[in-house]
């Protein structure tokens, strides 16, 4: 059910160019947690994941709640995904 669920709030987020809202919630297995004064570390991470991610290729993927997505929804996920991230720190 949430497979199914999830496909149609993919198409949803993705159909426009409107950002992410607030608080949309998160898998744990993509949670994130920063000791504090370690921020400088995982901004360069992030950084370097995102020049990682234009060679990125894993036709396998299967999100957990969005299911088997194509490399162009991956795309405009993670485009919105990381903007709405900058967005929360006014960037």
């Amino acid at each position: 059910m949430g497979k199914l669920f999830g496909k149609i709030a993919l198409k949803s987020m993705i159909k426009s160019e409107k950002p992410f809202d607030k608080n949309i919630p998160t898998s744990e297995r993509f949670k994130v947690k920063v000791s504090e004064g370690d921020l400088e570390s995982e901004k360069n991470k992030w950084i370097g994941l995102i020049r990682n991610y234009e060679h990125y290729d894993n036709p396998k993927f299967v999100h957990d709640f969005f299911g088997k997505m194509s490399n162009e929804q991956i795309g405009i996920l993670v485009y919105k995904h990381t903007d709405h991230h900058l967005r929360q720190f006014g960037l």
